[in-house]
């Protein structure tokens, strides 16, 4: 199974020296121009989870792997990576630059948004993580990272409070590039319960090792863990989502089924037992159900 990487481990795989005095006061928070941390001619970075929130600005032709998504960028994109999903992308030339930030959840520990950062549309799992941009969005997008980088080396005082704005203007743009349809007109207390089902949903992977198994498996099992009728839990999700609470389920394990046929040399039986299928044939059903292949096809 792909491993977890730290930001620790970031540093160490780009020969840096991770700045200790911003991990202990406010979380981690730190951002790069990609052609002085990776190498030139470089063309793949290593499918894994990463335990920090990612915001990238890629320019040049890359093929991004995201989850089960696939997606070709041709000149330029704006990517969100979030600790959930693995994912990672292939340079396609060597005309290669963009800036990112990286940054954990304790970052905004001290901000006024009210919400998780995960919350937010571009971090949700299933949603779209990769944005193409105008000549005149790339700029304004430059400009953001111009400002984080300027901050990150001033002297002010409330530095941490102004990049963390900056960070939530590139959030904003990307959800600007959103369909409507992507993001939700909530009410709290059903954006409440959507948002701790997904959070539940998403502790449950990585599954590994290949003897684990998935802790909750039906809706039941989830509305229990919350504290709620199983009912009130499916209205709450089928408002906000459109989807029932089992179809969310499955279409998460789906997901993570592929992810494990892709990346990791474990049988098709130990990956159905994983999530949580007694019988690999009924997992192969499921599979084909909503991909119209078997697990073996898939894999090949």
């Amino acid at each position: 199974m792909a491993d977890i990487i730290t930001v620790q481990d970031f540093y160490k795989q780009a020969s840096l020296l991770i700045p200790e005095r911003i991990q202990k006061e406010i979380g981690h928070f730190n951002v790069f121009k990609t052609e002085e941390v990776f190498e030139p001619g470089a063309t793949k970075m290593p499918y894994n989870r990463r335990a920090y929130y990612k915001i990238s600005l890629i320019i040049g032709k890359n093929r991004a792997e995201y989850a089960d998504k696939v997606i070709d960028i041709e000149h330029n994109a704006l990517l969100f990576a979030t600790p959930q999903i693995p994912y990672n992308y292939h340079s396609l030339d060597e005309k290669q630059s963009g800036i990112f930030c990286i940054f954990s959840e304790d970052f905004f520990a001290q901000s006024n948004i009210g919400r998780s950062v995960s919350e937010f549309p571009v971090f949700q799992p299933g949603g779209n993580p990769i944005f193409f941009l105008s000549p005149e969005q790339i700029e304004e997008v430059k400009a953001i990272f111009g400002k984080m980088l300027k901050e990150l080396d001033s002297d002010y005082t409330y530095k941490y409070d102004l990049i963390r704005n900056y960070v939530m203007e590139l959030i904003h743009t990307g959800q600007k590039l959103q369909p409507v349809s992507g993001l939700h007109v909530e009410t709290n207390a059903f954006r409440r319960v959507s948002s701790l089902f997904m959070e539940l949903l998403e502790r449950q992977f990585p599954v590994e090792p290949p003897h684990q198994k998935l802790k909750l498996r039906s809706a039941k099992d989830y509305a229990d863990r919350l504290s709620i009728h199983v009912n009130y839990l499916n209205k709450v999700l089928k408002e906000m989502t459109g989807k029932t609470t089992t179809g969310l389920i499955l279409e998460r394990i789906v997901q993570e089924a592929k992810i494990l046929l892709k990346h990791t040399d474990w049988n098709i039986s130990e990956i159905a037992y994983c999530l949580g299928f007694d019988e690999p044939s009924h997992f192969n059903n499921l599979f084909k159900k909503h991909t119209s292949l078997t697990p073996k096809t898939f894999r090949a």
